[in-house]
């Protein structure tokens, strides 16, 4: 169980820190009524969601059970003989 992160690496916070500042800014352009402000907030969640992703790839991201972290070539578990 200790190699489960539950999602904590770079690629994860950074999606999520730019996703809450995206529904704050559309929560606060309902009570304002602004759509400026809630354009900037919709465009933040597709740059949030791309950010995570693009860092994941970029190996910022969890490694999946099974998988060598960081292209070792040695699944986790396993030695070289």
């Amino acid at each position: 169980m200790a190699e489960h992160q539950d999602g904590q690496s770079t690629a994860a916070w950074t999606a999520v820190s730019i996703l809450l500042l995206a529904v704050f800014l559309i929560c606060l352009a309902v009570v304002i009524a602004s759509w400026p402000v809630a354009i900037i907030g919709i465009v933040l969640i597709v740059v949030g969601v791309a950010a995570g992703k693009l860092l994941a790839m970029a190996g910022f991201g969890q490694t999946k059970p099974g998988q060598s972290p960081k292209g070792t070539g040695t699944p986790r578990g396993t030695q070289a003989d």
